[in-house]
């Protein structure tokens, strides 16, 4: 039912935004009279920021066209090269890039927004870079007959795709993935896997909840996991090719981000009603682009986002050394060669300081000269993989970082 009256409003909303869209349209015409009269553009900047608001939101496209190296600019080839049901590995590479550029696994967050919430990490890394990231699909767009896909099945994807770039990669986890990818180089280093990754950079990554918890924290803490089950989780309506499978829905997630910082987003949306209104159509514009991101949300599985709340927020199973990945315990202790670099943000809201720090103490056979901890001062959670701090000064550490730390390729016996 929950999904159901959702579709019905979402349906209602689309019609009103698209009247709401024409009627600013006209309002705002310079060859129309309306926009002669007084409070037309008042009225118009209103019907605009609305119709901004109740559009629905699809998949966005990276869109990530060129990139500019040392004065020059290089056209960027986008490719998915490997296709798997719950998602596709994309390659981001250009013809500035070395025949010997580091080949980089960006780990996107399952959370409910696109892999395209890192378009910023991935321009930027490309420029030094050879780019891979992990495009996670939307739950309620997979059939069921593609079968389950909980935290054993999102490591075995990170696994697979390390396999598919091949030895020597590096990988890089925004956020959530860094619990299920500092696993992922556990297990192949206890099986002293060819490919295990060479490094692996950890940004606000949630690997210790009990250091300095945050309202995301406690949250997660305050009610048992019976009541995320019956409370949060909804089924895909007949309309959807995921018909039937059970979801933790994007909608949800995405209420949940707003109400965070609600009195945030009524500003910046005020903001951009104040800027229409004075005709500033740029700054409108990009309010409106960084909302038409942030609006784009997609499904999780219910079973991954149940297991994500159960064992990273409220068993801590990964700081305990109780993790277990397809009925074994992971032992922390075999990541011995591959560099561990943790990047937290100052001001994170969401992932508090000392959560992913946490993970250079439990890796207890690494060497200190393989660990780095970097904190990103004024920061926030956002801050530390998209803007000009992250540009210039957090993606310098990451490049440092990899080019200390790569290894020669071995090569892979069949």
């Amino acid at each position: 039912m929950l999904y159901n009256a959702y579709e019905l409003q979402r349906t209602m909303l689309s019609s009103a935004a698209a009247m709401a869209s024409v009627s600013a349209q006209l309002l705002s015409n310079p060859m129309l009279p309306f926009g002669y009269f007084g409070l037309a553009p008042v009225l118009g900047s209103a019907l605009d920021v609305f119709a901004h608001m109740a559009t629905p939101r699809g998949k966005p496209a990276f869109n990530i066209e060129s990139v500019t190296v040392g004065g020059k600019t290089h056209g960027v080839t986008e490719a998915i090269v490997l296709h798997k049901p719950f998602g596709n590995l994309l390659r981001f590479t250009h013809d500035g890039l070395p025949d010997d550029a580091p080949s980089l696994l960006i780990v996107a967050p399952m959370s409910g927004h696109y892999a395209t919430l890192l378009r910023g990490t991935v321009a930027r890394m490309l420029e030094t870079n050879v780019v891979y990231i992990t495009d996670w699909a939307d739950a309620k767009l997979v059939p069921t007959h593609a079968g389950r896909f909980d935290l054993d099945d999102y490591i075995d994807y990170i696994i697979s795709y390390l396999e598919f770039i091949g030895p020597g990669t590096h990988m890089l986890a925004v956020c959530q993935p860094s619990v299920p990818s500092y696993a992922a180089a556990a297990v192949m280093g206890a099986n002293q896997h060819p490919c295990r990754p060479a490094t692996l950079t950890m940004m606000g990554g949630p690997i210790d909840t009990r250091e300095a918890p945050t309202s995301v924290n406690d949250l997660a803490m305050q009610r048992p996991l019976e009541w995320f089950e019956h409370s949060v989780i909804a089924t895909v309506p007949l309309s959807y090719p995921g018909a039937g499978r059970k979801v933790y829905p994007g909608f949800l997630q995405l209420a949940g981000f707003f109400s965070m910082n609600l009195g945030n987003h009524i500003m910046s949306h005020y903001a951009m009603f104040k800027h229409l209104v004075e005709g500033d159509g740029e700054s409108a514009d990009a309010t409106k682009g960084f909302y038409d991101e942030y609006r784009s949300v997609c499904d999780m599985t219910a079973e991954f986002y149940l297991q994500t709340i159960e064992h990273v927020f409220q068993k801590h199973s990964l700081p305990k050394n109780q993790f277990v990945h397809r009925g074994q315990r992971i032992d922390l202790g075999a990541i011995r060669d591959t560099a561990l670099l943790a990047i937290e943000g100052e001001n994170d809201d969401i992932s508090g300081i000392g959560q992913t720090r946490a993970s250079l103490h439990l890796a207890k056979n690494l060497s200190e000269a393989k660990k780095r901890y970097y904190l990103a001062k004024d920061v926030g959670h956002y801050g530390i993989f998209n803007g000009s701090k992250w540009r210039n000064r957090i993606a310098p550490v990451v490049e440092e970082w990899i080019a200390q730390n790569s290894r020669p390729a071995l090569k892979v016996v069949a």
